[in-house]
């Protein structure tokens, strides 16, 4: 109960410290709020004396602003003013000065104009005087020209004639005299030219010509052998003919028979059994028979060692051993009389020297030059041309279109494209054309010196013509009333030209025109 007491005691007692203490607060709490009213009151006293003045002192300073911003705003006025009046002045003075210009530029147009009109004026009245002058002139060359058709005694359509013929000829004397200078000139550069390259190689190439036929002829020692070639009943004859391919020629001639071929290599094969069965003095059908197989064997060997012959001395690499062989067909062969392997051998070589001064390759040239008549091997086997067989075995055989191309282009079958194929003919033509390289039969012979003669009287003017110097030159005899001397230049050119067109020589052809004015009279 004590403590209980106790409790509410103390409690009792902090109630009224409480309430003392809250009754103190609102004590306090009104001073202070009466205390801070005074102050406020103060404040606001102090505060609007402060306003009062710094609302005259502001009203002062606007008063002062509001003077000098008049005061600056006129100044701008006046300086924008003098700008404007300043501007404007030069912009009249812009314009007068446009203006003046104008009026100079329509005065001088005006100007101009005036003196147009004045020049066209001027040219009207000078067309008149024109025309007038080109009717006096017409009228004057109409009288000139009755007066000289009456005194030339020509019509017009005749004077016109005459005056372009005489133009004519003399337009032909001056071709003429061109051509005549042209062509020396041409001569003379490629001449020396020419002659310093193929004299540089033909000295350098000392080549042996053989003149070969196309029969073999094999020697007797007695007439009796006649007989037993011959056989009984002539088989021995038959056997010997029928096993090479050749007809024997038994005829008159004492101590001799002929073999006749076509194929030199078929009549070589039975040239070497003949002379082995001659020797041997057997001769009967089988003994024919091993003889002419030997033969054969002998022939194939040496045509293979003509074929590396002519390689190795040509300095050639890589060439085909079936056209090794080809080219050693060519031992047996002749063009002309001219064994075409050793042709092919020195058209090689021309071929390599001409090409090494020229700075080309001179292994393709000589390759070119020997394989150039690689046709003539088989063209009595194959059908075509020398050429078009040599074409189809390069190709054949892998041959580079260099070597194609010269073979194809050698006799100008085509044009030549490229340097070697004009070596290669330049050589051809060379080797064909040295002295005693070759021959011609008789009958090849007549016929191309009648086409030779044949080609120059096809010519208008000419009265006739001769082959001579063994068709080495054509003298034609023209007509003097129909070609003057200024018209033989051209008319032997043009000769020159067709027989190179439509004729195939060695060497060269020389086209001699003739001349000749003849007047008789007789003294009675």
């Amino acid at each position: 109960m004590n403590e209980v007491s106790l409790l509410v005691l103390v409690l009792a007692c902090l109630g009224a410290l409480v309430v003392g203490g809250v009754v103190a607060g609102l004590i306090a709490y009104r001073a202070g709020i009466a205390h801070r009213k005074k102050e406020a009151e103060a404040a606001i006293g102090s505060a609007e004396a402060e306003a009062e003045r710094i609302i005259k002192e502001a009203k002062s300073n606007a008063e002062a602003a509001k003077k000098e911003s008049v005061i600056k705003a006129k100044d701008e006025i006046y300086r924008l003013r003098n700008e404007s009046e300043k501007e404007l002045k030069e912009r009249r003075a812009d314009v007068q000065r446009q203006e003046r210009r104008l009026q100079q530029k329509e005065e001088a147009l005006d100007h101009k104009i005036d003196n147009y009109e004045k020049k066209e004026e001027a040219l009207a009245q000078r067309a008149k005087e024109v025309e007038a002058r080109m009717a006096d002139a017409e009228a004057l060359k109409k009288s000139q020209y009755e007066l000289l058709e009456r005194l030339s005694g020509f019509t017009k359509e005749q004077a016109k004639e005459y005056l372009l013929s005489s133009l004519t000829s003399e337009l032909e004397h001056e071709k003429a005299v061109k051509l005549a200078e042209f062509d020396t000139q041409l001569k003379a550069e490629a001449d020396m030219r020419a002659r310093t390259l193929i004299s540089h190689a033909i000295q350098r190439v000392a080549a042996d010509q053989v003149a070969e036929t196309t029969v073999s002829v094999v020697p007797l020692p007695n007439d009796e052998m006649k007989g037993r070639i011959i056989g009984r009943e002539g088989r021995n004859i038959r056997a010997i003919e029928t096993l090479t391919g050749v007809d024997l020629i038994i005829d008159d001639t004492p101590e001799a028979i002929t073999l006749s071929c076509f194929d030199p290599v078929r009549r070589e094969i039975a040239r070497i059994a003949m002379e082995r069965l001659i020797s041997d003095g057997r001769i009967h059908p089988a003994r024919i028979e091993e003889i002419v197989n030997k033969a054969r064997r002998e022939v194939e060997n040496s045509i293979k060692a003509e074929g590396e012959r002519a390689v190795l001395e040509t300095g050639l690499r890589g060439i085909n051993p079936e056209v090794v062989k080809l080219l050693g067909r060519l031992h047996y062969r002749t063009s002309y009389g001219q064994n075409v392997l050793d042709h092919s051998m020195e058209v090689a070589f021309l071929s390599g020297i001409m090409a090494s001064e020229l700075g080309i390759d001179p292994e393709i040239a000589r390759r070119a030059g020997l394989l150039h008549d690689i046709g003539k091997s088989v063209d009595h086997q194959v059908e075509g041309s020398h050429i078009e067989i040599g074409v189809d075995i390069a190709r054949k055989y892998k041959e580079s279109e260099a070597v194609v191309h010269a073979i194809q282009a050698h006799h100008g079958d085509v044009e030549a494209q490229t340097v070697v194929a004009c070596l290669v003919q330049a050589a051809d033509a060379i080797s064909a054309a040295r002295p005693g390289a070759r021959r011609e039969n008789l009958e090849n012979y007549i016929k191309r010196l009648e086409k030779l003669e044949e080609l120059a009287n096809s010519f208008d003017g000419v009265e006739r013509s001769f082959a001579i110097q063994a068709g080495r030159e054509v003298r034609i005899i023209v007509r003097p009333e129909m070609v003057n001397d200024d018209q033989m230049v051209i008319l032997a050119h043009d000769i020159a030209k067709k027989i190179e067109s439509n004729m195939d020589y060695p060497g060269q052809i020389k086209v001699n025109l003739i001349r000749e004015n003849r007047a008789v009279d007789y003294a009675k």
